[in-house]
């Protein structure tokens, strides 16, 4: 298993160094500079901030020097927010960015466990029915959609939850609902058939004919394999919660990374965007591998195998 990780980690190493070469060279191609909007500097000070912040430099100094930068921890400074480094920055909105998804993926696993085995255990029923349409709506309804209609029923019309803000327990309601609500939709629809698929084997016929409750069948003897597809998936939706939440952190005016990704955009920060991607890029590989981990130890054929 260490020889895996290993290896892993080892493998993650190019695929980081491409994201990082392709996002610089491609935010620099796009229109636009870090310091058009100024319209007013004088060219003699917009001439000292390109020189301070190495823009005057050619593109490969430059990417040579990021590069340099990178090997010591250094992701650079945030040309958009001149007192801040793009390091912290990261610091400061990846606590808030990590805390709605981890609640989203609560959200998650509650609604979509809970339909999905409902589902797989009474199939071909109007529970079974009714569970999979309302996942297959929370799969079709996108998070900018749903987002502005909980905010208009429960924020505006009811008035029973606050809109904006990350301050108080209420506020965070509403996002975590809006991001995991999708993810949800696809655990219910991956429980239901990785349960049917195991509930449909011999041992479970011959707990049922030991007298073994059906709670007892279910929950301890078909959740263990059927939850084997859900855990595959727990890898990417943990990285799409996280990465995914640019649109619900700007909807409900959430101070996370998304944000920050989102106003480096716009402002053409062209450190900011680079070391978010780069970010998020090495989350998604370590949370990949955490999946991997999880599944060998759920299945001791992977154990050999690894």
């Amino acid at each position: 298993m260490i020889r895996f990780v290993a290896r892993r980690l080892l493998e993650a190493v190019p695929v980081l160094f491409i994201v990082v070469t392709i996002t610089f060279f491609m935010v620099r191609i796009a229109p636009g500079g870090p310091f058009d909007s100024e319209r007013d500097v004088n060219p003699t000070i917009l001439a000292n901030l390109r020189a301070h912040y190495n823009l005057d430099a050619p593109v490969l100094v430059q990417y040579t020097d990021y590069l340099k930068g990178l090997l010591k921890g250094d992701l650079g400074p945030s040309f958009s927010d001149p007192g801040f480094t793009v390091n912290e920055r990261i610091a400061q909105g990846f606590p808030v960015s990590l805390e709605l998804g981890f609640y989203a993926l609560i959200v998650a696993l509650v609604l979509g466990l809970t339909t999905g085995i409902i589902a797989a255990v009474r199939p071909n029923s109007g529970w079974d029915y009714s569970s999979m349409s309302l996942a297959m709506a929370g799969i079709c309804i996108p998070n900018f959609v749903l987002g502005p209609l909980l905010v208009l029923v429960f924020g505006l019309w009811l008035e029973w939850l606050p809109v904006t803000g990350w301050d108080t327990p209420g506020a965070k309601i509403l996002p975590s609902l809006t991001l995991g609500f999708a993810y949800a939709a696809y655990i219910a629809r991956l429980t239901r058939g990785g349960m049917l698929e195991v509930l449909a084997q011999d041992f479970i016929r011959t707990a049922r004919a030991k007298g073994l409750s059906e709670a007892r069948v279910v929950l301890r003897h078909g959740l263990r394999g059927g939850l084997q597809p859900v855990i595959s998936f727990l890898g990417p939706a943990a990285a799409g919660l996280l990465s995914g939440s640019f649109v619900v952190e700007m909807i409900f005016q959430v101070p996370g990374l998304g944000r920050f990704f989102v106003q480096g955009a716009f402002n053409r920060d062209y450190t900011l965007i680079t070391g978010t991607v780069l970010f998020y890029a090495g989350l998604i590989v370590v949370l990949n591998l955490a999946v991997d981990v999880a599944l060998a130890w759920l299945d001791p054929r992977l154990r050999a195998e690894s």
